[in-house]
This record gives structure tokens, C-alpha cells and sequence, in this order.
């Protein structure tokens, strides 16, 4: 080799394709969407379904056979009796109030029939009886045979047809599986499908764990909304409670808005014991995966996704809450590349395992630990916002779209770990009526964390941060609609009413058939999950009910210990878990603490008695007379909370004549006499 260049053949570029098994895939796809190829024949599901079909059909026609027989008998004696009885003549003659006068005729007519069914009957005997001289048996084997079958058709069981309906006694959930006209029976009770319509089994019967499952399309233009929507209707006409009967529509590529798919339990899906978390099977888990969360009423685990969304959870107290949210969390404690903040605004015991792991914790409920919460918020905010002007910079190899990848959150030079923001009973936080000073304009510590909440949700689920959000007061007061709207993960378990559970689920949830008002109280952990992302059901499954796994204190505390671990091995304790509780220093001047939570709180002021002293200033001292709406403009306050909260505080409205230039008018406001008095009497 001289270094020289050499001239070479034209190089192609390509890729080794395996044809035989893309021609494959071809035919395959070709086969199952022909018109020209049976439904049976375009898969071997529905193929093994289409031959279980007739075996069961070809078992069931005797039996069949013999019940419309014995229907005919029936309806054929009744027929007889009804005409040798007159009766049609009868009715009409007691309609008219004429009885009396066609008595004899209807006597008459009546012998004369019973004498022509004794001719009928003697001539056949006669009949009969010379065929079967000439003939032998077969003559009646003939008329046997014959007879069955007009029997048979007199008594098939035919719809609006009176007497040959089947009457059921007791429940219903194994005759619908044996007779399909009997779940038809059951739609139309319910009123799902209409008197002349029908269904069409997709997939017929089958056992499914502890239930039966089967696939149904619906007629055109019903909709399988409206029949996840009146589940309860449908259970009552299955003659099961409601809690054992899943109702799913199908979607995807094997589905449309008119199949639905049905799975009937055969017992309380929920009455058996609870199951552990899988989590305390492994050692450590990939925070990015879905973390394992609970069953659906089938016994399917249901896997929950955090990244890229937040997760809102409510319910009234003791129903499993704080339990859900740890199972959400735990993947992320198993995972040392996250960082977690935890706040206990419950400051119970439920969280302080986690203490070991986490960047920031903190537990209590008064106004500093709110403020310190508040810090929090503030530093994440910074934080999202130098993670996106560091993005800008990189390449599109190690950041090919503004978010965080798995990579980035484990590269420690980039600093941006996965983090999550774990808060039970939020709505002690949102509440709080602590005043802080934000840009000039005056705020409760409340609608500041609100804002700060509201922020994080809509920009910093790209960055890398998850928010799990825990409150036993899921209503419109408590969490701001601004908030909730961003919020794109919610699980709902029992709650007092549907008001409070369509504040969890979304609006008009309640509408389209979940509603966890109706959950029973003694399902605990039991709730009503609406993912934003992808389940074991499918990525377009709306909601679906489940029982959360169980974790009790114990179990949390190995996981925590297991994720301490895990973090000292690979040198990631950070904060609050390696002793560097430390947070960025903070104008508390700014910040006038009100409420009645602290044990120190002698010289502060109650709002919005601290904004107006804040306010006037010197002026209190100085003027006799305050307009109200001076001070609700000053304040930027509504003037209607404002006047209410000025009278329970003790300063009631005057009003006094004030000069407007050249004019004098009489205004509403407030005396300075009285606004010092009150001051007084709080401080």
C-alpha cells in the first residue's frame, strides 16, 4: 500500500431484510382483512372459538329439542282447550254484557265441539290402527317423528311470543353463558339495546381467573360509552352485584365503539386478602419503568407510569391513601440515580422511613413548616429552569428533544436526576392563610404554593420532575382548578359524593360511568386509577378500578433501608438523608406570618388586619378615616371577603363624609381608632 487512492467499484449501501418472513406477515395481513374469507377461518382463535361454538350447539340441540316439544305439548293442549271452550266467543259475549243471551248458544257450540274431537280422535284410533296393520311400527316411528317436529316449531321459543319466554329463577350469570338469547334478554332489560335488536358475539364464554369473559358488538349506532356508563343497570339485570362486573370498551386495532367486553366474577373480586408489593421481591428498580401499583378486579397487575406526569390521589380518611401513594413513590426509592422531596403535612409516622433517602423532608403542619415547603417550590422552580437553559446547549445526540432521557438523569456532570415531589395532605399547604409579599403584590402562602404547583405541573414533568400529590379533601376550595387541570395522572378512591370524585377524575366523569362515591366502605385500597400513559389494558383505556397492592409500615421501611443502601454504594445520598439539610437563604422580612398553628405567635397579625397595618403605616396613627375601597385597591382584595374578614376581626364599617376636590360625599370605610383597637386586642 502506497497511500495512493484507488479507484473501486460502485458500493452499495443496504440491509439484510428476511423476505420470506415479511411475505408472510404480507399473506397473514391479507388473509385476516379479506371480506371473501369467513370470520372463522381469519385467525385460529376465531377458529378454535367457531369449533367450540358447534361442539356446544351440537350438545345443546337435543336438549333444546326436547324443552320445544314439551312447549308445543303445552301450547297445543291450551290451544285445544281455549277452542273447545268457546272461549273467543265467550269473551266477546261478556264484553258486550250479552252472556246471559248466548248462553245456550254457546252451550251448544261447545258439545258440538267436544262431539267432533271425539269423532277426530276415534277416526285416527281407527286409522292408525289399519296403518299399523299394514305397515308395522314404522307408521308410528313416522307419526312420531312428524309430530316432534310440528311440536317443536309450535313451541320454539320466539320473541314477544307469549308463554315461550324462559323464566329464570335465581341468578342469572351461568344461564347466559350457556344460552346467548338469554344475554341478549339481559341487554334488553337493561335497556342497552332495543326490542327488535340483537347481538354479536365476537368471542363467546370462556373462563377468565375467577369470572366469565366474553366479547360482544353491539348494534349500529349503540355505543359501548353507554353501557360502561350503565353498568349498574346491566348488573341488575345479570342479577350480580355491580362490584363483580367489569364492563371495558374495546379499542385499538381489534376494537371499535360498538364492542364491548364484559368479565362477570364469580364472588366479591375485592373480599379476598390483599396482596403484597412485587417491590420487596427486587433489590433495586429503574425509576423510568412503570412502577408495580395493583390488580384490577381480574387479578391483572396494573402497572403504574410516572415519568412524564404527575399523579393526584383523594379520598376521604382511612381508605388507603398515604398507602397508594407510597406504592406510586417506591420505584422511585429503589432507583439511586432519583432524587426525592418528601413533605408529611399529616406528621404522623407514615412517612418517616424515608427520612434516609430523601433530598429534603420535612414533616408538620404549622406556618414555618408551610414556608419551608414554600422554599422548596422555590428552589425547584430555579431548578427546572436552569435544567432547560442547559438543554439548549447540548446536542441533539444527548438530548434529541427538550426532556430529560434516561441517560441525561444518570450523567451526574449534567445534574439532572429524576426527581420527585412527594406530598400527602397538600391541601394543609394549599389552605394556609400565611401572608407573603411576591413581587409587590400581597398573597396567602396558600395561592403562592398554588401558583408554584400550578408552574411545576405545566413546565417541569419534561425536566425530570414528578409530582404525587395526596389529599383527603378533594374539592373545588381546596385544589385551586388551575392545578388540577395540569394534573394528568388521578386515582380516586371512595369518596363522600360524585362531586368530589369528578374533582379527582375530571369533570363529567361521573357521566361516563366512574364514579368512586360507590366504591364500599370496607374495600380499602380499592379506587378508581385514570392513567396518563400506557397500562397492561392498552394505551387508550379511559379509567379502570383498582385494589392497590399492600405496604404496610414494615415492608415501607425495608424498601426505604433497601434504597439507602443503594445510594451509599453508589455515593448518591444527598440533602436531607446525608445531613445537608441547608436551603438557600430567605428574605423572611418580606414575609408576615399570620395563623393561629405556631406557639409563638404573640406579636404577628391575623389577615388581612397585617396587609392594612402594613399599609397605612405612620397613616394609622396619623388619620382618623380609612375608605374601603382605598384599601381594597391597595390590597388588590375582593371587597366582599375583605369587609367579612374586617368584621370578624373586630372593625366594623362607618361611613363619613370625605372631600373629592371641590365636593364632599359620604363613603363606606373604617375608622384607624378602630383598626388599632383590633390590632391591640390580637397582638
Amino acid at each position: 500500500m502506497s497511500g495512493e487512492l484507488v479507484h473501486s467499484e460502485q458500493v452499495l449501501e443496504g440491509e439484510v431484510v428476511d423476505e420470506r418472513a415479511a411475505l408472510m406477515r404480507r399473506l397473514e395481513s391479507t388473509w385476516r382483512g379479506s371480506r371473501a374469507v369467513p370470520p372463522a377461518l381469519r385467525s385460529r382463535q376465531a377458529l378454535r372459538d367457531a369449533v367450540k361454538g358447534v361442539s356446544a350447539w351440537a350438545v345443546r340441540v337435543p336438549f333444546r329439542c326436547a324443552r320445544a316439544v314439551g312447549r308445543g305439548l303445552v301450547i297445543s293442549a291450551r290451544g285445544w282447550r281455549n277452542w273447545v271452550r268457546v272461549r273467543d266467543y265467550r269473551e266477546a259475549a261478556e264484553q258486550s254484557e250479552k252472556l246471559a243471551d248466548k248462553f245456550v248458544e254457546i252451550r251448544a257450540l261447545t258439545l258440538f265441539r267436544w262431539k267432533v274431537t271425539a269423532t277426530v280422535l276415534l277416526v285416527s284410533g281407527v286409522v292408525l290402527a289399519i296403518a299399523r296393520l299394514a305397515y308395522g311400527d314404522l307408521v308410528l316411528w313416522i307419526l312420531g317423528g312428524v309430530g316432534a317436529v310440528v311440536l317443536a316449531v309450535a313451541g320454539r321459543a320466539k320473541d314477544g311470543a307469549s308463554g315461550r319466554k324462559t323464566v329464570l329463577a335465581g341468578p342469572r350469570i351461568l344461564m347466559w353463558t350457556m344460552d346467548a338469547q338469554v344475554l341478549i334478554d339481559v341487554f334488553r332489560n337493561a335497556k342497552l339495546i332495543g326490542k327488535d335488536e340483537t347481538l354479536r358475539l365476537v368471542e363467546r364464554p370462556s373462563r377468565q381467573g375467577d369470572g366469565w369473559a366474553l366479547t360482544v358488538d353491539l348494534p349500529a349506532t349503540r355505543k359501548a360509552a353507554d353501557v360502561v356508563k350503565n353498568r349498574e343497570e346491566l348488573a341488575s339485570a345479570l342479577a350480580v352485584d355491580e362490584i363483580q362486573l367489569s364492563v371495558e370498551r374495546v379499542r385499538g386495532e381489534g376494537g371499535h365503539a360498538g364492542r364491548v367486553a364484559i368479565w362477570v366474577a364469580d364472588k366479591d373480586p375485592y373480599a379476598s386478602p390483599p396482596v403484597r408489593t412485587p417491590l420487596l421481591e427486587v433489590r433495586r428498580w429503574d425509576a423510568w419503568k412503570p412502577v408495580p401499583f395493583g390488580t384490577d378486579a381480574r387479578g391483572r397487575r396494573i402497572d403504574l407510569s410516572l415519568v412524564w406526569t404527575s399523579l393526584l390521589i383523594g379520598a376521604i380518611p382511612r381508605q388507603g391513601k398515604t398507602m397508594a401513594e407510597r406504592l406510586a413513590v417506591a420505584g422511585l426509592v429503589l432507583d439511586p440515580h432519583a432524587r426525592l422531596y418528601v413533605a408529611d403535612f399529616k406528621n404522623g409516622k407514615d412517612w418517616r422511613a424515608a427520612e434516609q433517602v430523601a433530598h429534603r423532608f420535612m414533616a408538620g403542619d404549622d406556618g414555618e413548616h408551610v414556608l419551608m415547603f414554600m422554599d422548596w417550590l422555590e428552589e425547584l422552580v430555579d431548578d427546572v429552569q436552569q435544567r432547560y437553559r442547559r438543554m439548549q446547549h447540548l446536542d441533539d445526540v444527548t438530548c434529541p428533544e427538550s426532556k430529560v432521557t434516561p441517560a441525561m438523569s444518570r450523567d451526574q456532570s449534567l445534574d439532572m436526576p429524576l426527581t420527585a415531589l412527594i406530598v400527602d395532605e397538600v391541601h394543609i399547604a394549599l389552605e394556609d392563610r400565611t401572608s407573603v409579599l411576591v413581587q409587590g403584590k400581597r398573597l396567602t402562602a396558600g395561592e403562592r404554593i398554588g401558583e408554584l404547583l400550578t408552574w411545576l405541573a405545566k413546565k417541569a414533568p419534561a425536566a425530570g420532575l414528578v409530582m404525587v400529590l395526596a389529599t383527603q379533601r378533594p374539592d373545588s376550595t381546596t385544589i385551586p382548578s388551575k392545578l388540577r387541570a395540569v394534573l394528568g395522572s388521578r386515582f380516586a378512591l371512595r369518596v363522600m359524593d360524585w362531586r368530589d370524585s369528578n374533582i379527582v377524575l375530571g369533570d363529567q366523569m361521573n357521566t361516563r360511568g366512574y364514579d368512586s362515591s360507590r366504591l364500599l366502605p370496607s374495600h380499602k385500597g380499592v379506587g378508581i386509577l385514570r392513567p396518563d400513559g400506557e397500562t397492561q389494558l392498552g394505551a387508550d383505556v379511559l379509567a379502570l378500578t383498582v385494589r392497590t397492592f399492600y405496604m404496610p409500615n414494615d415492608d415501607w421501611r425495608v424498601i426505604c433501608e433497601r434504597g439507602r443502601a443503594l445510594r451509599e454504594a453508589e455515593g448518591k445520598l444527598t440533602g436531607h438523608a446525608a445531613g445537608q439539610d441547608a436551603l438557600p437563604a430567605r428574605d423572611r422580612e418580606a414575609v408576615v406570618i399570620t395563623g393561629g398553628k405556631s406557639d409563638h405567635d404573640g406579636d404577628r397579625l391575623p389577615e388581612p388586619l397585617a396587609s392594612v397595618a402594613h399599609y397605612l403605616g405612620k397613616d394609622l396613627s396619623e388619620r382618623e378615616f380609612i375608605p374601603t375601597a382605598e384599601l381594597v385597591k391597595a390590597l388588590d382584595v375582593e371587597p366582599t371577603t375583605f369587609g367579612k374578614e374586617m368584621g370578624d376581626l373586630g372593625c366594623s364599617p362607618a361611613r363619613q363624609y370625605v372631600h373629592d376636590g371641590e365636593n364632599t360625599r359620604r363613603v363606606r370605610g373604617y375608622l384607624t381608632a378602630g383598626i388599632r383597637a383590633a390590632i391591640a386586642e390580637s397582638v
